[in-house]
């Protein structure tokens, strides 16, 4: 078969949720399929470590897409001039953005719907394109994949005509993600905490994630307890990061706080391994990838009590409202205190990140791309 795949969010050292989903689903599928040609559609030069195998052909089109009328033009016109051209038998878009001008069979991804949910976390262009252009795709499109069931359920909920033709392909965890031994957790703990155990947090740096709260939970936390854990923060600086300054700087307790910025990959697996407890407490997640990346490294996570995120973390969770400093910061010193707690979740780890596999998700998704292109 010829495939068409949306790769635009397949950058380097910008790799986050849907880019992760996207190269991991694409690399196994190209490798397993030698025999079909993939066609990457790049919205700027590309990196050679995206083309996955000498059956992917790359292609790059005009112009860059990063704002909502560059992303109508790129979809509406440049994606639908090279499909008209290739006539693939399958077009997949690992985004909620497709081509609504091509008759070209079609897959499209809906991660969540957050940007339905908490509207003011993105600007007035955004917040246009999302509320005219999705009714529209949900409907243009042949199959929709999304990551978790309870954004199936919120789609269907939004879309009852996407019922009919959604289905569950999960995330799963890098294998870069996996137990490391206590010496070694050590001396990351050496490198990064001075020796002491830690939170950690990963994730881009937005509204949705809620990382002003956590920050005031941790100080709460700090200032209630003689616990001497440190909160660890990975991630690059995204949009609408004030409301973080600001609780930043109101904290008492802010010298056992690091901001490390965005880092590479075995950089995050290695400090998520050494890491006490993952704290996650985001408002809103479709799936939530860091949660099974610290489960698949036996690491219990603090996280919210909404939406996906205790469908991924399961028993190894413990889930607060995410809304609630108060119950945060209780959270926080459970875990830091409650050894019992600690160990009972951590044991729980490893049974509940069995439950996804990126192999297994590569299949299904697979399997529907065979179900639905134009043999």
């Amino acid at each position: 078969m010829n495939i068409a795949v949306n790769t635009r969010l397949l950058l380097p050292d910008q790799l986050e949720g849907i880019g992760w989903f996207a190269h991991e689903l694409l690399r196994r599928i190209v490798a397993h399929h030698p025999n079909s040609t993939f066609h990457f559609f790049f919205d700027r030069p590309y990196d050679e470590q995206f083309l996955f195998g000498p059956n992917v052909v790359p292609h790059v089109l005009q112009p860059p897409a990063r704002h909502p009328i560059l992303w109508y033009l790129w979809f509406e016109y440049s994606v639908t001039r090279k499909l008209n051209q290739l006539q693939p038998d399958l077009f997949f878009s690992p985004e909620a953005y497709l081509s609504l001008r091509s008759q070209v069979p079609t897959i499209m991804t809906v991660h969540d719907l957050s940007l339905l949910h908490y509207p003011q976390h993105v600007n007035w262009p955004i917040r246009q394109y999302v509320h005219y252009f999705y009714p529209k795709f949900v409907a243009r499109a042949n199959h929709i994949v999304t990551v978790s069931k309870y954004s199936q359920e919120d789609l269907v909920a939004h879309y009852p005509a996407a019922a009919e033709k959604v289905s569950v392909v999960y995330n799963g965890a890098r294998e870069e993600y996996a137990p490391i031994s206590e010496g070694e957790q050590q001396r990351i703990r050496e490198q990064y905490s001075e020796g002491k155990p830690y939170f950690l947090y990963v994730g881009a740096l937005q509204p949705r994630k809620n990382v002003d709260r956590l920050l005031q939970a941790f100080d709460r936390f700090k200032a209630t307890t003689e616990a001497p854990h440190q909160l660890l923060i990975v991630g690059r600086k995204a949009w609408m990061t004030a409301t973080i300054d600001e609780a930043y700087q109101q904290m008492v307790h802010k010298e056992a706080v690091q901001f490390l910025d965005y880092q590479p990959l075995a950089v995050v697996a290695s400090l998520m391994g050494a890491a006490y407890a993952l704290a996650y407490v985001s408002l809103f997640e479709g799936f939530g990838i860091p949660l099974l990346e610290a489960l698949q490294c036996r690491v219990p996570v603090l996280t919210s009590n909404t939406t996906s995120m205790p469908e991924v973390a399961g028993r190894a969770g413990l889930c607060v409202d995410p809304t609630d400093v108060g119950a945060m910061a209780e959270g926080f010193t459970r875990l830091a205190m409650d050894k019992a707690l600690h160990q009972t979740l951590t044991a729980e780890t490893l049974p509940q990140a069995s439950a996804f596999d990126w192999d297994q998700s590569a299949e299904k998704l697979w399997q529907l791309i065979e179900n639905h292109a134009v043999h």
